[in-house]
């Protein structure tokens, strides 16, 4: 994205090779009537967190309470079994906020989720979503061009968005012929304008913007979005988005969304799969000693935080 007027925003395309500017008009959504509602009632194996590992006041002891109610476990036997219970939680939110917002706002992350994801290309999902209703961020991405092996958008591009008719003009990229502090600033401005045409809400709570659903992945090490263990990024609590140029994975230079802004987010799906991430679930979920807190432990939702784990990643809990 380029910088913006009130009047339009510059997007990119789905096709990574060819750059288009399609005016942004803005428009009201109705709201619809709530509907009931459980989108995570899977065939999973339930966990209960057992343990917190930060020093809390009175209320952060009841904020954190609260914050648990909100969490969620689920532990299925195979990848395959995980992504098609992500699937279905994925397309019965697109059909909630669809009919109460008129429109849905999904946040994709790199890795594996993007593979996780694939049901969703498949029937019933393929047919039946509302495709048009989905606007389509990224929680973070590292400043490389769209077509470089290393793209959070071309991994998306290549194995879901490209597969879907979600419309070009609902697909946010990032500016990628900015600087990595530019382009944090100038994905911000977009959301900023998205917040103020309804397309994207606002948390009553935070004052942060309040995105449907965030799919979110996790690092061996612990790391979510481009958040890393010890970085001081993990402490923003002002910016919507900020900028890293010393990412400890590569490449060094990064945008990501803050904590603020993630778990402001109604609905967090966290994706996690395999044996060589079952150290730190248990560090989050189970009963380790160590007592620093790792980036994935500061993750939480206004309505629901949901945990997807194959039993690798679930092994040590």
């Amino acid at each position: 994205m380029s910088s913006t007027s009130s009047a339009s925003l510059t997007f990119t395309t789905l096709r990574t090779s060819v750059r288009r500017t399609t005016p942004f008009h803005c428009a009201s959504h109705r709201s619809g009537s709530s509907i009931g509602f459980n989108p995570l009632g899977f065939r999973g194996v339930r966990f209960h967190c057992r343990k917190t590992t930060t020093a809390y006041s009175m209320a952060g002891i009841a904020a954190a309470a609260a914050t648990e109610k909100k969490k969620r476990v689920e532990v299925f036997d195979t990848e395959e079994d995980l992504a098609a219970s992500l699937a279905k939680c994925t397309a019965d939110l697109s059909d909630k906020f669809g009919k109460e917002r008129g429109s849905f706002t999904v946040v994709l992350s790199g890795g594996s989720l993007i593979k996780s994801l694939r049901k969703l290309v498949e029937p019933p999902y393929i047919d039946s979503i509302e495709w048009g209703k989905w606007h389509v961020f990224w929680v973070d991405e590292r400043v490389v061009p769209k077509d470089h092996v290393d793209s959070n958008y071309k991994l998306a591009y290549d194995g879901f968005l490209s597969k879907v008719p979600i419309l070009p003009g609902h697909v946010y990229a990032i500016n990628d012929a900015l600087s990595a502090e530019g382009a944090a600033e100038d994905y911000e401005t977009c959301l900023k304008h998205l917040v103020k045409s309804n397309i994207l809400a606002t948390s009553s709570a935070t004052g942060f913007p309040k995105f449907d659903l965030m799919l979110l992945g996790m690092g061996p090490d612990g790391h979510v979005a481009s958040l890393f263990p010890g970085h001081p990024l993990c402490k923003e609590n002002e910016k919507w988005v900020t900028f890293i140029k010393d990412s400890p994975k590569p490449p060094p230079e990064r945008i990501t969304f803050t904590f603020p802004v993630i778990n402001s987010a109604a609905y967090n799906a966290l994706v996690v799969c395999g044996a060589g991430k079952a150290g730190p679930v248990q560090a989050a979920l189970g009963n380790s000693q160590n007592s620093d807190v790792l980036p994935v432990q500061m993750v939480s939702a206004e309505e629901e935080f949901t945990w997807f784990l194959d039993k690798e990643a679930a092994s040590k809990l």
